[in-house]
């Protein structure tokens, strides 16, 4: 495979690229009133634990990997070209034969791309957008960024004619061991077909304003707006175009769906465990705008004797649960004190070109603050519970027909009034 020289691969491919405008994100539908009217508390928005993007080195970490490629330093990360300088991604046609396939993919020519040429191409072709990160399998996000990359379809342009393309294998660097290969792939229509109003697949080189960290996943990561984590593959090295139609992804194992997306769901901030007769108690967390949107957050206060107060999902007291709307935190009012320096609302996906504000809120597929105040509890035992409401009207955790699609159970905290 020959690399082409940067300047040469660029000017080359210019001809064949279409101008790639920003895509503007879809406005959600006006809400109709809740089936319950709840009297809300609405207490001032809480600064809480967690700002509206997470620093980088303050994401939650599930990488995969012995070492962990996130850890490698010196001459092993040169050899595993994880650095600026040595990154290169092979973007190639699938040679391998299988029986349930008829035509072999090909493609006009290979492609070798070093990181300034991406930069470049980024020059032109870059996209912004606020993505939560969140794990298919665990009881809690990892973080939210302003990921900023190039999309794929425009990369994948410049390979030239495709013929018999069904899916898009890739992959990143584990350690050159099979064994612990992480792949993952999409549809040729999810990365080549992106309608407006939906937001593409890209490869990532920065967050929140600087270049993408090693341990996020740097140099260069995949980022699929509305997929969970495991489509989002660090350390991005391989791509290869296939006539293959079945799913290569490793998560695909182990009964995992594979083409599961972000789900909307709410997470509580833990309690103090203790609050004296009389003092408000004020619960906070976040949520997830998931695929179906988010229409609000509720929370469920049950007394309980003993403090113990374990809940079976078949329990009868979910049939009788009466829950009240929280309060969803505002968008900010100065987007410049929220996003990195030298970043307007108006370049982001997902804002208004013309005003710089939110299209929708919550931003689709990014997490927003909720909170709730309660006042007036007589001394005793109680939890907390919190769910989302999509704008289906499905209340989490449903709609769901295998929990491997993506974990999201009702959370509970519990907490006493003295």
């Amino acid at each position: 495979m020959t690399e082409i020289p940067r300047r040469q691969f660029i000017a080359t491919a210019a001809a064949g690229l279409a101008s790639a405008g920003l895509a503007t994100q879809l406005g959600t539908a006006a809400e109709p009133p809740s089936a319950i009217a709840p009297k809300i508390n609405r207490p001032p928005p809480p600064a809480g634990p967690h700002p509206f993007l997470t620093p980088a080195g303050d994401f939650e970490d599930v990488s995969r990997g012995t070492p962990n490629p996130g850890t490698l330093r010196g001459e092993a990360l040169t050899r595993a070209r994880l650095t600026p300088e040595t990154w290169r991604l092979e973007v190639t046609a699938d040679d391998t034969r299988v029986d349930y396939v008829q035509e072999m993919t090909s493609i006009g020519r290979p492609l070798t791309l070093d990181l300034p040429t991406l930069r470049e191409l980024g020059e032109k072709h870059a996209v912004r957008y606020i993505k939560a990160m969140q794990c298919l399998n665990i009881p809690s996000p990892l973080g939210q960024g302003l990921w900023e990359g190039v999309p794929l379809r425009d990369v994948l342009r410049l390979v030239g004619k495709m013929n018999n393309v069904r899916r898009i294998f890739y992959w990143g660097f584990h350690n050159d061991d099979p064994k612990q290969m992480f792949r993952s792939s999409l549809s040729y229509s999810q990365v080549m077909e992106t309608p407006p109003g939906e937001l593409p697949v890209f490869l990532a080189y920065r967050l929140n304003g600087e270049p993408l960290p090693l341990k996020r996943g740097g140099p260069v990561r995949m980022v699929v707006p509305w997929a969970h984590g495991f489509k989002s593959v660090k350390w991005l090295q391989r791509i290869v175009l296939s006539n293959d139609y079945k799913a290569n992804d490793t998560y695909a194992e182990k009964n995992n769906d594979p083409e599961s997306h972000l789900k909307t769901a709410a997470y509580v901030n833990d309690v103090a465990k203790r609050f004296a007769a009389g003092q408000p108690v004020t619960v906070t967390g976040r949520a997830i705008a998931g695929w179906s949107g988010l229409r609000r957050v509720e929370y469920w206060l049950r007394p309980i004797a003993g403090g113990t107060g374990e809940l079976a999902d078949n329990d009868p007291a979910w049939e009788t649960a009466s829950w009240t709307q929280c309060r969803l935190d505002e968008p900010p009012a100065n987007w410049s004190g929220t996003l990195p320096a030298g970043v307007a609302p108006r370049d982001v996906l997902g804002f208004d070109r013309q005003t710089g504000q939110p299209l929708s809120w919550p931003l689709r597929y990014s997490m927003v603050g909720w909170s709730a105040a309660i006042s007036g509890l007589a001394p005793g035992h109680y939890e907390i519970r919190a769910r989302s409401v999509d704008l289906n009207g499905f209340a989490q955790p449903e709609p769901r027909p295998m929990l491997k699609t993506g974990r999201n159970p009702i959370q509970v905290r519990r907490f006493e009034v003295g």
